[in-house]
């Protein structure tokens, strides 16, 4: 398996969990409102801080990747494919939290 193939599958994961999450809110319109600038803010800063501190593991060492699996693209040292993980966080962290919230209840 390579590392985009797995990449897509936790990414496709993290849509469904907030495709539901989304489908079950009933604030779901004031959610959007209030969260996109929150949830854009702070994927620059992890895709910022995973660019820089996987360059700094692959350099010294700590990772190394299969050559064949990857896509090949790269940021510096780290294959396009490890942005994959947080960004599925991303999705993932609003979406458990709509999930498990109590209803009612205000943001």
């Amino acid at each position: 398996m390579t590392y985009a193939l797995l990449s897509v599958v936790f990414l496709a994961i993290a849509a469904l969990v907030l495709a539901v999450a989304l489908a079950t809110a009933p604030d779901r319109s004031r959610l959007l409102r209030r969260w996109w600038a929150p949830v854009l803010i702070a994927g620059v800063v992890v895709l910022v801080l995973t660019a820089v501190f996987d360059n700094l593991m692959i350099g010294v060492g700590f990772m190394t990747y299969d050559s064949a699996r990857i896509s090949g693209v790269r940021l510096g040292l780290v294959p396009l494919e490890d942005f994959a993980y947080p960004l599925a966080g991303l999705l993932l962290l609003p979406a458990l939290w709509m999930l498990t919230r109590r209803r009612g209840r205000r943001l």
